[in-house]
């Protein structure tokens, strides 16, 4: 949002700030704050690129809204789509709350079937977070993302990290469930977990390549945020900002992709500027 003591500033720096002013300063930061400076820097590309200020979003298993009302804020269109109507509802509410109700829209569906409720090729980025782990086929699903793109598209892609489940189960002593996760072909520690798939970020890539996009960039997500002790940054706002920042130290580093809670992908057509 703009700051009404500043000066007018041009639209494509009007959208940077006011998607990144939504991932700051809180604890939920920590889960959004990589992805959200990362897809906002390949979405102003794309404004610079086609000479738009908005663009049309779509946001698969988008939920309640935690990207798609900010990037509407940001003064992008964004379809949502999703299989639970409650959480659709929420959406509804969250955009109108947010003042953004004309540039959200949910429509309940899923991945497989994506394309009876929306436009094939119709999309400047498509977002897939947090759909991969749960389809019968990631690789239809990720097919589906990369076909809803317009030429030249971007696609977000972020999804559960199979080191980062490892760690968690050994660091809280489960050291069988740790094991098991490392040898499980989807990840899981038991029947007990509720993650019905994990990745490596070499996995990740390989979908996002066999669509057709090539890889702009890969980023740990969450790699400290889910083993510190949530009393060292809830009392201490300079700690959360610390802990941000390293956060984004890390988020490129190859060495910590091992570890994420969840990796994020970009994929971009062969023809999209270079990241």
């Amino acid at each position: 949002m703009s700051d009404p003591m500043r000066p007018p500033v041009s639209p494509h720096h009007s959208h940077t700030a006011s998607l990144r002013s939504d991932r700051s300063g809180t604890r939920a930061s920590l889960r959004t704050a990589v992805v959200s400076e990362v897809l906002q820097d390949a979405l102003d590309r794309r404004v610079k690129a086609t000479g738009r200020d908005a663009l049309d979003v779509l946001d698969t298993g988008g939920g309640s809204g935690n990207f798609a009302v900010p990037l509407a804020r940001a003064g992008h269109r964004v379809t949502v789509v999703d299989p639970s109507p409650n959480a659709l509802f929420a959406l509804e509410r969250r955009a109108a709350e947010a003042g953004v109700a004309d540039r959200v829209k949910g429509v309940q569906g899923d991945a497989h079937g994506l394309f009876d409720v929306v436009e094939r090729g119709g999309y400047d980025a498509v977002l897939c977070h947090g759909v991969l782990e749960y389809v019968d086929d990631p690789a239809e699903g990720m097919r589906n993302a990369v076909a809803a793109l317009r030429p030249e598209g971007v696609l977000s892609v972020l999804a559960a990290g199979l080191g980062g489940a490892v760690l968690a189960r050994a660091l809280a002593g489960h050291f069988t469930d740790a094991r098991q996760a490392l040898q499980d072909p989807d990840g899981r520690w038991g029947p007990g977990d509720p993650m019905p798939r994990r990745f490596t970020a070499e996995q990740l890539t390989a979908l996002v390549e066999g669509a057709g996009l090539r890889v702009g960039a890969v980023h740990g997500v969450r790699v400290f945020a889910d083993l510190v002790p949530g009393v060292l940054v809830d009392t201490e706002p300079a700690a959360l900002d610390a802990l941000l920042r390293l956060e984004a130290a890390a988020a490129e580093l190859p060495a910590f992709h091992s570890v994420a809670t969840q990796l994020h992908v970009l994929g971009e057509t062969p023809g999209a500027t270079e990241v």
